[in-house]
């Protein structure tokens, strides 16, 4: 009986190997990808306070000028 060709052309083995570094690329990529959006959280939120972004951006203004002044 002759042997099944894939659609890919890769054997068993090699199809096993490629898809072990995919997820190992995917995970990698997914974990930067939250540190990245949890550090622009930190940076920016993206959804604005009460005040809205304009009263938020002036408090964020005064604790800086009150750490350096006093």
């Amino acid at each position: 009986m002759a042997d099944k060709e894939s659609l890919s052309g890769l054997t068993e083995e090699e199809a096993q190997e490629f898809h072990k570094y995919f997820i190992q690329g995917f995970v990698g990529f997914t974990v930067v990808a939250i540190i990245a959006h949890f550090l622009a959280w930190q940076w920016r939120p993206w959804l604005p306070g009460p005040r809205g972004y304009a009263q938020s951006m002036i408090d964020g203004a005064t604790v800086v000028a009150q750490t350096l002044i006093g």
